[in-house]
């Protein structure tokens, strides 16, 4: 696509970062000029590099967290990592940590970072935008002869799609049956940890405690429409949704299908679609930005001759508000005692994971918002309807989150894309937040 159709400005160097240069430490000259900025040519070149590892027919990307094109695309990253100056090394939960010394070595470590890993029919941005634009954050900085006060890390964390594992393991909230579920990949969790260099049975040696990290920084796609349609270059995160996910089990009675009466059956299957339907008018309904999902649905035995005996389903429901999805599962829950009664059916949720809601941290939003604008782009605040890495590590540090704009919000698709010049614009920004953040004093 032509550069032509884009709307927005391209910022390729900074300036506006008198205060953050002043307490960054300057390296003996490189023979570069005074401005600072990424190198747009190299990140994108890497960004396309990553992006045919796992590609599909359709130009997406199938990266399943711990599948051989998952540990292809670490070993991608990891080189490029050395090429920054960045020492990588996998801890026990399998990320992917790049290090990088500060002036100070009595400071905590700045963190920045996101994922590679994708759905199975996914995009080619959810995730790698943050990892490129960190790795490439680090190289210019090295090049350039810059460094910060604080030591810097570079995080690719394991597992974002299947469950925010990488993550969650820094907080200690991978809980040893999550390790026994089966990811899209084929391999269990545990499984996994162990082909991409972790080891489960030592996961609480990830875990940190809260002020380990002094801060972190995630640049993500919006994976939503509203910098698109708003002709917005840069948004500003100000919380992402809490997250809660249920199986569920619908036993009813597998009989012939020919000869079982009408009502005489109990058809796991009529229970489910009611249950289905029943969820989604009344969370539509609801007042709030709340979703419920029904995303996996499963009828045994599975043979159009024979009443569906069991159901098994998933259900998530997504809130900025943690209460606001008890009170919604509560609702759920009396529904389906009512469709069970009625069907002659039992259902059953058995909660298997939840990623909390995150407000990001009040300085962190305005230094990025002020970065931007000194870039001469456009912002606006914001929620985050996905789930990010930034969530959990908000239990240990204050996180700021940047989002730059995905044409037609379109995500989790082969057809996911964003202008290279709201990328590059992403991660100036990031490189110009992470000096800000540096230069100040975190309690």
């Amino acid at each position: 696509m032509g550069d032509g159709m884009n709307r927005r400005g391209f910022v390729a160097t900074g300036v506006g970062l008198a205060g953050a240069l002043l307490t960054a430490t300057r390296l003996p000259a490189s023979g570069r000029g005074p401005q600072l900025g990424i190198n747009g040519d190299r990140l994108l070149r890497h960004h396309r590099g990553l992006a045919e590892i796992g590609r599909t027919t359709a130009g997406g990307a199938r990266r399943l967290a711990f599948s051989q094109a998952d540990q292809a695309a670490r070993a991608y990253v990891t080189e490029l990592m050395r090429g920054a100056g960045l020492d990588p090394t996998v801890d026990v939960a399998g990320n992917v940590i790049g290090r990088r010394a500060g002036s100070d070595a009595e400071l905590r470590p700045l963190m920045v970072g996101s994922h590679i890993d994708s759905v199975p029919e996914g995009g080619n941005f959810d995730g790698p935008v943050g990892v490129i634009a960190g790795i490439e954050v680090a190289q210019s900085m090295e090049e350039q002869r810059l460094r910060t006060r604080h030591p810097l890390e570079v995080v690719v964390f394991t597992n974002e799609e299947g469950g925010k594992t990488g993550s969650r393991a820094l907080i200690g909230e991978v809980a040893a049956r999550e390790l026994q579920l089966v990811t899209a990949s084929g391999l269990t969790i545990g499984d996994g940890l162990r082909a991409v260099g972790g080891d489960p049975d030592r996961l609480d040696g990830a875990r940190r405690s809260p002020g380990d990290i002094a801060a972190f920084l995630e640049l993500h796609v919006e994976q939503g429409s509203v910098l698109d349609t708003q002709n917005v270059d840069i948004g500003v995160v100000e919380g992402i949704v809490g997250i809660k996910r249920w199986s569920v089990a619908i036993d009813g009675f597998a009989n012939h299908a020919g000869t079982t009466p009408m009502d005489q059956r109990r058809d796991a299957l009529v229970a489910a679609g009611e249950l289905v339907v029943t969820i989604h008018r009344g969370v539509k309904e609801l007042p709030g930005r709340q979703v419920a999902t029904v995303g996996r649905i499963d009828a045994q035995p599975g043979a159009p001759n024979v009443i569906p005996g069991r159901v098994d389903l998933s259900l998530e429901i997504r809130d900025l508000d943690m209460e606001k999805i008890d009170v919604i599962f509560g609702e759920i829950r009396t529904a389906a005692d009512r469709i069970a009664g009625e069907t002659n059916t039992a259902i059953a949720f058995d909660q298997f994971y939840e990623s909390r809601s995150a407000p990001t941290d009040e300085r962190m939003r305005d230094i990025v918002e002020r970065a931007a604008r000194e870039l001469s782009l456009s912002t606006l605040r914001m929620p985050s309807g996905a789930g990010h890495d930034a969530q959990s590590i908000a239990q240990l540090a204050p996180v700021g989150m940047i989002f730059v704009p995905s044409v037609g919000g379109i995500s989790h698709s082969p057809k996911e894309f964003s202008w290279p010049r709201d990328v590059l614009n992403g991660a100036n920004v990031l490189l110009h937040s992470l000096l800000n953040v540096d230069a100040r004093n975190w309690s």
